[in-house]
């Protein structure tokens, strides 16, 4: 007994709080852990609320007071622990006053466990509010309805306008929303003096890094002043290696977890990014504010990793694949992924601009065509660069990292890895929009929020659909395996993402 209670104590573990409770910011991040073998301390869910329901902050706070002593690095988000979630940060509920009292009481736990390294990481508010019919709940939630595409037209356009024709629609915008954009805006400004505090914690040694991801947001609009703000003053107060602003916001929590693993193995690993065209680093994601290069270089180096040059030694290849790209390019792609398919982590962002879902799935087919579908480092394809290639790298991460401490998870590394091509490919590009088409056929077709029964139906169907998919898919890539469990919900009352609970087993 007194052996175990030690091997306990030596053993790493983390402690990871999520933006919400959605697959991509709170199942990821673990199993990512897993893959390592380490343990990875999260929140129950039900601390973490529900899509328009917020978190509790002041139950996250207790439970992190009674974790135990030995946690050796904390990855902590601070919407949830500010806001109760990502959604909940877009809206003017909480007071800047509250806000910043939660913020000083993260500050005062990080010095009682000033011997574990401590990140946070947070959201720069996007455009958009989060888009719901004004129906059920939803309709007392902020900007619901109609209102919310015009708050997003207002803050798309350029500051200041670049044209008399964007000055007038702005002059026009503000009339015809009124004391709601005002609410808009006071949520910007108070995300906004949240996310200084939380870098002048970071400048004065309160924490050991902050990352910032800017939520979904192009080249122009209301976030390109915050952007400067934040970045004049951390670049002003601070190093760099301490703080980064950077495109994208869901992934970070795998991005973070990652650099943990890593930087607690000891290692930096290398990273050689090779495009399926020539020119793909210069294209362009519209919900980013950079083109694709910038963002794949900031996720590297916030997953505690290093580009390299093509012509480098390397630990992971990263394969990256953009849209329009050539038959003869596309052969040429697929080839050398298939040469060293343990070296490849693959992402496919043929979702950027083609429609064609044939186009989008035929990466994944041609990987399984050629058998190694199931040997890549990492595979992922979904919403944005950032999301997709924060989630591929730290995959490949913690690979690496449990193969230095000794406890790299095969089977986990496997499971995850098809869990992507289920979820990015088969719901995404396949039965997403089936359930979408029936649901509008039902009369129903606005889907980011569903009522009873749609909301039912749609998870019933989801799941009918996607099973056979996924059964056939993991006997194409993995034959030695079966699926002891594959359990298939809609987390969330919408159609936007599914979750996967899989158990493979031999």
């Amino acid at each position: 007994m007194i052996a175990a209670v030690a091997a306990s104590l030596l053993a790493l573990s983390l402690a990871f709080v999520p933006v919400d409770n959605r697959p991509a910011t709170a199942q990821f991040p673990q199993v990512i852990a897993q893959i390592a073998g380490v343990r990875l301390f999260e929140p129950p869910e039900p601390m973490l609320g529900n899509y328009l329901d917020p978190g509790s902050p002041a139950a996250i706070f207790a439970w992190l007071d009674a974790l135990p002593p030995n946690v050796a690095e904390y990855v902590v988000s601070n919407d949830m622990m500010d806001y109760g979630g990502l959604v909940a940060s877009r809206v003017p509920t909480v007071g800047g006053a509250i806000a910043d009292a939660r913020l000083a009481q993260l500050s005062a736990f990080r010095t009682r466990r000033s011997l574990a390294a401590f990140t946070m990481f947070g959201s720069i508010m996007r455009l958009a509010p989060t888009g719901v019919p004004a129906i059920g709940a939803a309709a007392a939630f902020p900007f619901a309805g109609d209102v919310w595409p015009v708050v997003q037209q207002y803050a798309n356009l350029p500051v200041p306008p670049e044209t008399a024709h964007q000055a007038a629609l702005a002059e026009q915008l503000r009339t015809s929303l009124g004391p709601i954009l005002d609410a808009y805006l006071d949520a910007r400004r108070r995300d906004l003096d949240v996310d200084l505090r939380l870098l002048r914690i970071d400048a004065t040694g309160g924490i050991d890094r902050v990352v910032l991801g800017q939520d979904d947001a192009g080249r122009t609009g209301l976030h390109i002043a915050d952007l400067a703000a934040l970045r004049d003053y951390a670049t002003r107060a601070m190093p760099y290696g301490r703080w980064s602003i950077e495109p994208g916001t869901d992934e970070l929590g795998m991005v973070l977890v990652a650099a943990a693993l890593v930087r607690e193995a000891g290692i930096v690993p290398r990273v050689r990014v090779v495009y399926s065209r020539a020119d793909g680093g210069a294209t362009q994601d519209p919900l980013e504010f950079a083109p694709i290069a910038t963002t794949i270089a900031d996720v590297v180096a916030s997953c505690g990793g290093v580009e390299v040059a093509p012509d480098a030694a390397s630990d992971v290849d990263l394969f990256v694949r953009v849209p329009n790209t050539g038959d003869a390019d596309e052969a040429r792609f697929v080839d050398a992924i298939a040469r060293d398919p343990r070296h490849a982590a693959v992402a496919d962002l043929s979702f950027l601009e083609s429609r064609n879902m044939a186009d989008q799935r035929r990466l994944m087919d041609e990987l399984a065509g050629r058998g190694v579908a199931g040997d890549v480092a990492a595979f992922a394809s979904w919403n944005t660069t950032a999301n997709t290639v924060g989630t591929a790298v730290p995959e490949a991460f913690a690979v690496l990292a449990g193969q230095h401490f000794g406890t790299y998870d095969p089977t986990m590394h496997l499971t995850f890895t098809y869990m992507r091509y289920v979820d990015d490919v088969l719901f995404q590009k396949v039965v997403r929009p089936q359930v979408d088409r029936d649901l509008a056929a039902a009369g129903v077709t606005d889907h980011t929020y569903l009522l009873a029964p749609f909301g039912q139906q749609a998870a019933d169907e989801n799941a009918a659909l996607l099973r056979p998919l996924a059964l056939e898919l993991l006997a194409k890539i993995a034959p030695a395996y079966h699926a002891a469990q594959l359990a298939i919900t809609l987390p969330w009352d919408r159609t936007f993402e599914t979750r996967l609970d899989v158990r493979l087993a031999r």
